[in-house]
């Protein structure tokens, strides 16, 4: 079946963009090389003066280029050739002799956003659907189809730089206001738009204006600023990624070259980096990320789900306020924000209101999209009305007493078909559920604070969760927007289970003589976004108790110590962040700096930081090794969730795959010798899980 559909209208080709048996369009060859030939007919036919592309797609132009692209090729010749491809196509419309513009509606990502700019005429619908990005740094490439020559020429060489090394989106009005697009309209205008601008380029009348401030000309415009501006973009960039991930200074790299020696030079060199990039063992890492992110948004026996409409979130605080916002804003959910007093749940109501205010203050959505949106939120302080909801999450203070009669209460106040589910980080879902009447009804949905930014759900079963309550909770999550991991019931799941010794060890590095701000500072370094000692106090040292104390006995049937460290510190009256005294002190302006109080529960001030390489190790494999134990025990299906979890719930860094592939990377093996070397010096705590000893003898590779 054909890609492109063609029709014509006032002289102009309308060619609509319709992948066959997919939900969105994407950039492959099939599109690339029916484009060619439709280009060969437009440029011989004399009635034509132009052509509009459109998507046949209800929400989306082209989501980006065909992933499967890059798993075909192996080599950084093969991937190179790939872009020298795109070019080739790209080129030739950006330099065609006929007008050709694009309309429009939805997502318009990397290769799509590239196919774009080198088109004549832009037109975008106003709809809040509509977003532009060129994420491929996010798969460890660069825009490998012109991206990183014409975005700098056309909406600035900062903005572009900031847009490419971030992956960030970029909304209608931003768009319109920088110049990506030229003109914005409703989305049922957007075809006519587009063909009024051929004619108007057709007719000689099209002057597209400089929207570059006054300062960005000044700066850009010769050599000396846009030294300056390579210099702070590369420091910048440098600080963030700690050298951990080879794209960003390549992209870099990339826009300076094209701009010194001219745009043909450029895309040259732009396809040979793309090879060089898509060959790297990281950008491997981050293209196996993302088809795991995309087999999670995936319901794995949606006949089954049924059909939820209304859920009542429980507690209205920062958990719940967030479970809410991402039922209605995202899932379109009917939400019951019920808390002790209607004050508290008006308080949920407010933080709602302040994210979507935030969001029109930005132009990505209208003041009526946001109170449209809002009229889906209810504060309540009782259960009058839980009878019509399909499923009640509850995010209350992490008591099981508490939880066990929370149970009570909304069995007693909804139907038969009603879902429970709970958002503990650490008790187990067997254990809320016992005394319940509904047994079967009663699952885990673990979000992940702040709810509206991580993309995680650890959804948990027991052994009586009922097939149909899985699947429904599954198809909740994805209209959320969550990716979803299912995994098996018992303390701490497994994203807090395996944090737990990580945070452990951190402790003990700590108690050795290690300073808060080394340990902070080398993890950082390995790639992950924020040290162990920080992630206390984000967490709560009180929540850090907790799980500690939920998880002890498991630990120590393994012969692990599990002294209790952050109640000692919860009972000296630390809490983190959260009263502004923990392993760093907090003022009012959130400046913070180290709390050195801390150090007298860890022998004392003088400190004395260990090897950073070994105190790395010894941290990062806890984590890593907690995380094969799991896998034995079937708390988690497959590797595969295993490091979606790690990377999208705890931050485990994406450029080494997570932990099954870091395993597979470093040689399983050699993993179970430096596991081998810590208990012989440290203890029982780095006992190798059998399984790997299992891969090892079986000369096989997890993956």
């Amino acid at each position: 079946m054909s890609y492109l559909i063609t029709s014509q209208k006032e002289n102009v080709a309308i060619i609509t963009l319709d992948l066959p048996g997919e939900k969105v369009n994407k950039l492959n060859e099939s599109l690339m090389d029916e484009f060619s030939d439709f280009l060969d007919e437009l440029e011989s036919s004399d009635d034509l003066i132009g052509a509009v592309l459109i998507s046949g797609k209800e929400d989306n132009f082209i989501a980006g280029a065909d992933i499967d692209m890059f798993q075909e090729r192996d080599t950084a010749e093969e991937i190179e050739q790939l872009s020298k491809d795109g070019h080739k196509i790209l080129n030739r419309i950006a330099d065609f002799s006929k007008p050709i513009a694009v309309a429009i509606h939805g997502s318009c990502m990397g290769g799509g956003l590239e196919l774009s700019l080198a088109c004549h005429y832009r037109v975008c619908s106003d709809s809040s659907d509509t977003v532009f990005a060129l994420p491929e740094v996010k798969l460890g490439l660069l825009p490998g189809t012109g991206g990183t020559q014409r975005l700098p020429r056309t909406i600035s060489l900062q903005k572009a730089l900031t847009y490419m090394l971030t992956g960030k989106n970029i909304y209608t009005r931003q768009a319109k206001r920088m110049g990506l697009v030229d003109e914005v309209t409703h989305k049922d205008a957007i075809e006519t738009a587009a063909i009024k601008g051929v004619h108007k380029i057709a007719a000689g009348k099209f002057d597209r204006k400089d929207k570059r401030s006054f300062f960005e000309k000044l700066l850009e415009g010769n050599p000396i600023g846009r030294k300056v501006i390579f210099s702070q973009a590369r420091k910048k960039t440098a600080g963030q990624t700690k050298g951990n991930y080879p794209a960003p200074p390549q992209i870099i790299d990339a826009v300076e070259y094209g701009l010194k020696k001219g745009i043909q030079k450029g895309l040259e060199n732009e396809s040979r980096l793309f090879g060089e990039l898509g060959a790297t063992q990281e950008s491997r890492n981050l293209v196996n990320l993302f088809f795991g992110m995309n087999a999670s948004k995936k319901v794995p026996n949606p006949d089954i789900a049924k059909s939820v409409k209304r859920i009542g979130v429980l507690g209205a605080g920062l958990m719940g306020s967030g479970i809410a916002d991402v039922s209605m804003n995202k899932g379109d959910y009917r939400v019951l924000l019920k808390d002790q007093t209607i004050d508290q749940a008006a308080k949920g109501e407010k933080e709602i209101w302040k994210e979507l205010d935030k969001k029109v203050s930005k132009k990505i959505i209208s003041s009526f999209e946001r109170d449209k949106a809002m009229s889906k939120v209810t504060g309540v302080d009782s259960y009058d009305g839980f009878g019509s909801v399909d499923l009640v999450i509850e995010a209350v203070f992490e008591d099981l007493d508490l939880k066990r009669n929370i149970v009570e209460e909304v069995e007693a106040a909804t139907g038969e078909q009603c879902i429970f589910a709970s958002n503990t980080s650490s008790l187990p879902i067997s254990e809320i559920a016992k005394g319940a009447s509904r047994p079967e009804n009663i699952i885990g949905m673990h979000y992940f604070s702040p709810v509206q930014k991580m993309p995680l759900l650890e959804i948990i079963t027991t052994e009586q969760t009922a097939d149909w309550v899985t699947q429904t909770a599954i198809q909740v999550g994805v209209n959320q927007g969550k990716n979803v991991i299912v995994v098996k019931d018992g303390p701490g799941f497994y994203t807090t289970r395996i944090l737990a010794p990580y945070m452990n060890e951190a402790l003990k590095l700590l108690e050795e003589g290690a300073s808060i701000e080394f340990l902070d500072k080398i993890m950082k370094d390995w790639g992950l976004p924020v040290g162990p000692m920080a992630l206390f106090d984000e967490v709560g040292i009180d929540v850090g108790a907790h799980v500690a104390e939920t998880m002890s006995p498991m630990f120590t049937e393994r012969g692990v110590d599990t002294t209790n460290r952050a109640q000692e510190l919860l009972d000296a009256g630390y809490k983190g962040r959260k009263n502004g005294r923990g392993m760093y002190v907090y003022s009012d302006d959130s400046d913070k700096k180290v709390n050195t109080e801390i150090y007298k529960h860890f022998g004392g001030q003088n400190r004395t930081n260990p090897d950073k390489e070994t105190a790395q190790l010894r941290m990062a494999l806890t984590m890593i090794n907690e995380a094969a134990w799991c896998l034995q025990e079937d708390i988690i299906k497959n590797p595969t969730d295993g490091d979606l979890g790690a990377i999208l719930g705890l931050g485990f860094p994406p450029f080494l795959g997570g932990p099954f592939r870091y395993i597979d990377q470093t040689g399983v093996d050699k993993v179970i010798d430096k596991l081998k070397e810590f208990e012989n010096e440290f203890g029982a705590r780095f006992k190798s899980a059998g399984i790997l000893q299992d891969y090892v003898s079986k000369g096989i590779n997890i993956y």
